[in-house]
């Protein structure tokens, strides 16, 4: 009975501590844009999630497409019936781990450079990649960004040819998210 009774105790007081390693937001920013001399393409989404397990390295990311606004309600449009097709595939999404996990330091205020190896889901389409992050802590909270090139062809985005001049076959995306301790 001691042994059971002193068990608990000692898993009573390291569930906390498992339990704090997990950062969340809902209000992460993504920005991307494609653009060419003939047209500035630029849309941001201040609705991404984001979740990191920092005791494992996971992470996940997530925004809703319809969430990107454009400065002109007709690329808005066209983005998401045409090339995106936002009512098929409503999410675009990352799924990964921080390569180099135990090189950061969670406790502790600091930036480190890191990579962070996935699956990025745009358009139905999965595709494998590392990305370069960068990871600060400050003060308990977590920031994370990246700035990183998607083709759109990867993703199989179609293009139509009538306006393949005003779109860029590369777009340029940037991450900034401030995480928080999730709270059970």
């Amino acid at each position: 009975m001691k042994k059971i009774f002193f068990l608990a105790v000692i898993l009573g007081m390291a569930a906390p501590a498992l339990q704090a390693q997990k950062y969340f937001t809902r209000d992460g920013k993504i920005n991307f844009v494609a653009s060419t001399p003939l047209e500035t393409i630029d849309a941001t989404s201040k609705g991404a999630t984001a979740v990191i397990d920092a005791s494992s390295g996971a992470l996940e990311f997530a925004v809703l497409v319809k969430g990107f606004i454009f400065e002109k309600a007709l690329m808005q449009e066209h983005f998401n019936e045409n090339y995106i097709e936002s009512e098929k595939y409503p999410k675009a999404t990352f799924k990964g781990r921080i390569v180099e996990s135990t090189a950061v330091n969670w406790a502790a205020d600091g930036t480190y450079k890191v990579n962070v190896q996935g699956k990025l889901n745009i358009h139905g389409v999965e595709k494998e990649r590392t990305i370069p992050a960068v990871i600060t802590v400050k003060g308990g909270k977590i920031m994370a960004s990246s700035s990183f090139d998607v083709a759109v062809a990867d993703h199989e985005i179609k293009i139509p040819s009538v306006v393949q001049d005003k779109i860029a076959r590369i777009a340029k995306v940037k991450v900034d998210v401030t995480l928080a301790e999730m709270k059970n």
